[in-house]
């Protein structure tokens, strides 16, 4: 399968000229009766040596992180716990073995992170940058921003001990996470692996709810306040994937993978933090005021999906009106066969969501200004599609 950046890539090297890329597209458009921009191409495969590079991979940092572990293992060791308690410590005993512990997981921590990280980093030399491998890519870039993010909080709760506060230690999360973020814009700035400006995003709405949280003082901050934080930085997230959307809106460049990746960031801490204020996640007895609500959201959800033409929203909010239909139609009597029914409606739905998700759009896109119009992906393929017969 080859990317919109393999073909962008063919032209620059004059392999393809641009009208014969632009021709390939709008084939494909007419075989798949779906324009190139609605289909959210993102490459996880190239073919079965990603799986097979991937897995060795894993394997070797994994072998490094634990090689990390021993190391601080020898530098800071601790008495292991049963032992310890068996030897009827005292109160002196006791803090000195706390100190030791905590020295203990701060090395090893810090130690596996920088060993991981240290090894993710040439391997992406070679497997992205050189190979252009996906799967591969995807891996190494999530091990070295967090080889540096569990550096960064080794080190600095090695700093802080076991004498620091709780909004000390919101601190501390928050300078580490910045580190994350800034690892990532290095990793970035290499090897412009799509989710990579996703993974930095992701790092800096940690780094800003930490802050906030330490600032407010931990005794102040309960969940709705937490799921407030995060919506909020949903919010963010989804406006500057939408940035990134606008930028290409026709989908041929790596800003439209990048775009990907933040909308999938976005979606879960929009998505979540709603249907837990509305008291999906509480417990089975939700109520019948709250499902009708979840499934409202969720046609909500469906509109803005429409319109961006992207389908993160809608699947990261899958299971809260799988739950919430279930419900309603125990509720009303169906109890038997719930569960069947809420997979006929919701499978159903999706399905013809699908099969006329252009001719949809296309009403919903038009329904809107003409300002916003002209940033989104243009609906105007679907003439051109539905006025050409496909090949067979």
């Amino acid at each position: 399968m080859y990317s919109e950046e393999d073909i962008n890539s063919a032209v620059a090297a004059g392999a393809l000229s641009a009208e014969a890329a632009q021709s390939f597209r709008s084939h494909m458009t007419r075989m798949r009766e779906l324009p190139r921009a609605s289909e959210e191409n993102f490459r996880l495969l190239n073919s079965f040596n990603d799986i097979f590079v991937s897995i060795g991979i894993v394997i070797l940092l994994l072998a490094v992180g634990a090689i990390g572990q021993a190391i601080g293992g020898a530098i800071a060791p601790a008495q292991d716990f049963f032992t310890f308690m068996n030897s009827n410590p005292s109160e002196a005993e006791m803090a000195a073995w706390q100190a030791a512990n905590s020295a203990n997981e701060a090395w090893s921590t810090a130690l596996a992170g920088i060993l991981v990280a240290a090894a993710a980093w040439p391997l992406a030399e070679f497997f992205t940058r050189k190979r252009r491998m996906a799967l591969p890519s995807i891996l190494l870039l999530l091990a070295f921003v967090g080889g540096v993010l569990a550096t960064m909080v080794g080190l600095l709760f090695y700093v802080m001990g076991n004498d620091g506060s709780d909004q000390l230690a919101g601190v501390m999360v928050s300078i580490a996470t910045l580190a994350a973020a800034a690892a990532a814009f290095i990793h970035w700035r290499r090897f412009q692996v799509p989710i990579t400006v996703a993974a930095g995003t992701a790092a800096v709405a940690g780094t800003v709810i930490a802050l906030i949280a330490a600032a407010v003082g931990p005794e102040n901050i309960d969940t709705n306040t937490i799921l407030t934080l995060v919506f909020v930085a949903g919010l963010a997230v989804f406006a500057f994937a939408m940035r990134w959307d606008m930028s290409d809106t026709a989908r041929t460049t790596r800003r439209s993978d990048v775009a990907f990746w933040l909308h999938l960031l976005a979606a879960p801490m929009i998505a979540h933090p709603i249907f837990s204020l509305i008291g999906v996640t509480g417990g089975e007895n939700i109520g019948v005021g709250a499902a009708i609500g979840v499934v409202a959201v969720y046609i909500a959800f469906g509109l803005i999906a429409l319109a961006v033409d992207r389908r993160a929203l809608l699947v990261s909010a899958l299971a809260y009106v799988l739950f919430a239909l279930t419900f309603l139609f125990r509720e009303f009597g169906a109890v038997e066969l719930n569960f069947a029914l809420t997979a006929l409606v919701i499978g159903s739905a999706l399905l013809s969501l699908s099969a006329f998700w252009q001719p949809i759009r296309r009403g919903v896109v038009s329904a809107l200004p003409e300002g916003w119009q002209a940033r989104l992906p243009a609906t105007a393929d679907i003439d051109m599609v539905t006025a050409t017969p496909s090949a067979a």
